[in-house]
């Protein structure tokens, strides 16, 4: 849970050590989590530091150390925690699903509709996702050793397409717990008022390497379309030195129109490194085009690429929303 070994509660639906398992039908599971997250709100109100897993809340599907599982069809909705988790499995699909947490009247924090954790060969397909954190987290660990860690894991050989997004965090995150991304597409989507399109969590305190993120053919509107900075949340050396490794490279987004509040909002910084980006056949209409942030990557290659500011916009987006926490 969250890059950490922990006793925690089981989610409502658990499979662990099986070689094919497979949930399908067009029912749902609910995870009646409003009262859940009227716990945690109260909790943040009385402790602002407080972490999620201070005030427990179960998530609604757990797999972990299987392989070949199937999910389909089903609509996974309210979920007290994250909605969906995997951990160290491979050959695993999510196809047709619907996963919805609201936004309002009371948020639904940290519903991460699908997070992938140490998990290899994982498709997710004709998904529509909404809820109140990243619709899509790339986690598995975090710590100055957790790359040495056996609990710990890359993901990799994961492919996103054909997909929808409502309302969530970011359509694409890489962390807030994640050491090693690679080989990862992001393509064929609609995202519809998303706080971020692609977000890049960059931790001082773990050994990071993101590569290979190729994003094809994505289209709508989001708050931010690339959003890279620290993320010093529960930052915690553990009494060792920071971790030397910390890179993003071979990225590439391309075949896309968007319109956005802000473009780049990418931070330059001492801490990690950034480079070979690629913008290929890109279309953005932007309040803010904040094309000069992309001088904080090494190395950009630009093709084809229109970056239009804009007067105004026909939507509006939260001035500040609780996915702006943990960032510095």
């Amino acid at each position: 849970m969250e890059g950490q070994t922990v006793k925690y509660f089981p989610a409502l639906v658990n499979a662990d050590g099986l070689d094919g398992f497979t949930i399908s039908g067009k029912g749902t599971l609910n995870g009646n989590g409003l009262r859940f997250w009227k716990a945690f709100w109260k909790r943040r109100e009385w402790n602002p530091k407080c972490t999620n897993m201070d005030e427990m809340r179960p998530r609604i599907i757990y797999i972990s150390n299987s392989k070949n599982v199937q999910i389909e069809d089903i609509t996974v909705k309210n979920s007290p925690f994250w909605s969906t988790h995997y951990y160290k499995s491979e050959f695993v699909k999510l196809l047709n699903l619907t996963i919805l947490a609201p936004k309002a009247p009371v948020k639904a924090p940290s519903t991460d509709a699908v997070d992938i954790d140490a998990c290899t060969n994982f498709l997710i397909k004709n998904c529509y996702m909404s809820v109140n954190d990243d619709a899509i987290a790339l986690k598995g660990g975090k710590g100055p050793k957790a790359d040495k860690a056996p609990e710990n894991g890359e993901n990799r050989n994961i492919i996103i397409e054909n997909n929808t997004f409502g309302f969530c965090h970011s359509a694409l995150t890489c962390g807030s717990e994640s050491i090693h991304n690679y080989n990862i597409i992001f393509r064929n989507s609609t995202v519809k008022d998303a706080s971020r399109l692609l977000h890049l969590k960059m931790r001082p305190d773990t050994p990071q390497h993101y590569e290979y993120i190729t994003l094809d053919n994505i289209k709508g509107n989001v708050k931010t379309f690339l959003f890279v900075k620290g993320w010093n949340q529960f930052f915690d050396l553990k009494g060792e030195e920071a971790p030397k490794r910390r890179l993003a490279n071979n990225i590439i987004l391309k075949n896309i129109d968007i319109s956005c509040e802000t473009a780049f909002d990418i931070e330059k910084s001492d801490l990690y490194q950034l480079k070979d980006f690629t913008f290929e056949n890109v279309k953005i209409k932007a309040l803010k085009p904040e094309e000069q942030n992309l001088n904080a990557i090494e190395n950009v290659k630009k093709t084809n690429v229109n970056v239009t500011k804009v007067a105004s916009l026909n939507q509006s987006y939260d001035k500040k929303d609780d996915s702006d926490e943990g960032k510095k």
